[in-house]
């Protein structure tokens, strides 16, 4: 298994940011959701901002094969937040998700943040598990997505494994 840095738009990337948000907008309509919504979901919520000075991307592979995804924007000069954070269904229950998100904490450290934080829905259960599980406290709003309904945060530290 490997967790490697890429950009958006290359093409295991972007295949699983599509996946990602074919996933979240048909869970939010309770139904499978059609390629103009999640076309119009990804124009909302564009992922260029996941690279370069303002964030990061990565990849997990499996065999060579893509198996998930997550995002780290950089807020300011202590803060990131976690995005796009995404298992394939057939890789699901692996711990996958868990390495994507150690590993967006190693690079946060790597950048100099103390502080990682992200906002995730009420039907993402699994996610809230996943971060509740890795450290990260619910707390207090800290956006206006209309989407969010929780939000957590993490402190960085030599204890964050």
């Amino acid at each position: 298994m490997s967790v490697d840095i890429r950009l958006p738009a290359e093409a295991a990337a972007a295949a699983l940011i599509r996946a990602y948000f074919t996933d979240i907008v048909g869970r939010y309509h309770s139904r499978a959701a059609d390629a103009a919504e999640v076309d119009a979901a990804m124009a909302d919520a564009p992922s260029d901002d996941l690279q370069g000075m303002t964030g990061v991307f990565v990849v997990a592979e499996r065999s060579g094969a893509p198996v998930g995804c997550g995002g780290m924007r950089i807020v300011d000069a202590t803060t990131g937040e976690l995005a796009r954070i995404y298992v394939d269904a057939a890789a699901r229950g692996q711990g996958i998700g868990a390495l994507i998100v150690r590993r967006l904490e190693e690079l946060a450290v790597e950048a100099g943040l103390t502080r990682l934080r992200l906002d995730t829905r009420s039907d993402l259960v699994e996610a809230r598990r996943l971060y509740a599980r890795l450290g990260y406290v619910e707390g207090s709003r800290h956006n206006d997505d209309p989407y969010a309904e929780h939000w957590f945060a993490k402190e960085l530290g030599s204890g964050q494994r």
